[in-house]
């Protein structure tokens, strides 16, 4: 194979990947409703089934780097890419309710692998360009993301069945993985650090950078499961109707594609990022800070706003293959930074269920969305330093060989 020939395919694979690292979390909720009644799910299993992406994420996300040590980085992405189709295509077709979660988990659990090992990758084969790929990565992400909200419903009301509208996603998983197929056949275990110095998960979890990186994952994820959990009840209930509360949720998810494209190169290109960072993440204060003046009148405008913050994701991105030295050491800090990030996050939209229950209203939860978003400041002075996880690692433990 040319070096151009697998360039091409690289950069097919990162994208196609991209666009599969969201349907499978997100899909089931513009249907939910028809999923519980076809198999009379109690409110218990319907909570657990939208908590599988948070558990998922946490627990098979961790488990990434080993997987690609022992297999292969590529190989692993193709049959993670392989147990997302098989996952949802047979969700989409089973009629026991038992097997519908185990096969939704079992999807998650593919695109959680794969979602971890996606910087690995850009560190691995574009080190020279990562503020580049992962703005093209993160765009295809966001077009993901926003496609499966958008268009579930639609297909499944066209084909008569949200069976189809689940099943259809099953199509693109299973795409994707066919760039995959010619880049096994070369695959390669991502070097170790400098030394010989392998980079382990419990290490990462020692470091301040570790933390820090986790914490500001984690916080940024909260507020974004938070809002695309409940500000379309938020709408609703302060006067817009239920087709237009969902598209102020879908304006949250469609600004960050453009900005997705441009903000990552940005960030990469500056010898210090905090400036970026900082407006970005202060776009959250801003539009909460309205939302508690004026819910509806100027609703799209705080839609635009949040959604801009939201951006601070593939910003983290960015910065978790510019913070490691290697392809190793990028999956290492990816997986610790997710999969902890992650349980963090799966608070935020209990915390704020359980605030609107408490309070009747709308304002105390946003308020408390404000506060947790003001963290993010603080965080982003200390990640925006120009430090790597393998220099932090050296520090600790300079015996420490690998294995």
């Amino acid at each position: 194979m040319t070096a151009r020939r697998t360039s091409l395919l690289l950069v097919a694979g990162v994208l196609l990947l991209s666009l599969n690292l969201r349907p499978a979390a997100v899909s089931v909720g513009p249907v939910l409703g028809e999923v519980r009644d076809a198999f009379g799910m109690s409110g218990a299993t319907a909570g657990l089934l939208t908590s599988l992406p948070v558990l998922a994420f946490a627990l098979f996300g961790a488990l990434a780097p080993t997987a690609a040590r022992v297999v292969g980085v590529h190989r692993v992405t193709l049959l993670a890419l392989l147990v997302v189709g098989g996952g949802l295509l047979g969700r989409s077709a089973t009629d026991s309710e038992t097997l519908f979660l185990v096969l939704s988990l079992l999807a998650l659990a593919g695109m959680a692998m794969a979602n971890v090992l996606l910087p690995s990758l850009v560190k691995l084969h574009f080190p020279d360009r990562i503020g580049a790929m992962t703005a093209a990565y993160t765009t295809a992400l966001a077009v993901g993301l926003t496609a499966s909200l958008a268009l579930t419903v639609p297909v499944a009301e066209a084909a008569g069945s949200w069976r189809t509208g689940l099943g259809v996603w099953a199509v693109l998983a299973l795409l994707a993985a066919l760039p995959w197929l010619g880049l096994v056949a070369h695959d390669r275990r991502p070097p170790d650090g400098p030394a010989g110095r392998a980079v382990r998960y419990l290490d990462v979890a020692r470091t301040p950078l570790g933390i820090a990186m986790a914490v500001f994952f984690g916080l940024q994820s909260l507020q974004a499961y938070a809002v695309f959990g409940w500000f379309a009840q938020l709408w609703r209930d302060s006067g817009w109707s239920p087709t237009a509360a969902g598209l102020l949720v879908a304006l949250i998810a469609g600004v960050s594609i453009p900005l997705s494209l441009w903000l990552p190169r940005l960030l990469a290109s500056r010898d210090n990022p905090l400036g970026v960072l900082l407006a970005v993440i202060a776009c959250y204060p801003i539009g909460y800070g309205g939302m508690l003046v004026a819910p509806y009148s100027l609703a799209p405008l705080w839609a635009v706003l949040v959604g801009t913050a939201a951006c601070t994701f593939p910003l983290i991105l960015t910065l978790v293959g510019l913070r490691a030295r290697t392809a190793e050491g990028t999956a290492t800090l990816s997986a610790f930074t997710q999969s902890a990030g992650y349980l963090l996050a799966a608070l935020g939209p209990f915390a704020i269920g359980v605030v609107h229950d408490a309070t009747g209203g709308w304002d105390w939860p946003v308020a408390l969305l404000l506060v947790l978003s003001l963290p993010l400041g603080l965080l982003a002075a200390y990640v925006a330093k120009p430090h790597a996880i393998e220099d932090q690692l050296d520090r600790r433990t300079p015996e420490r060989v690998a294995s």
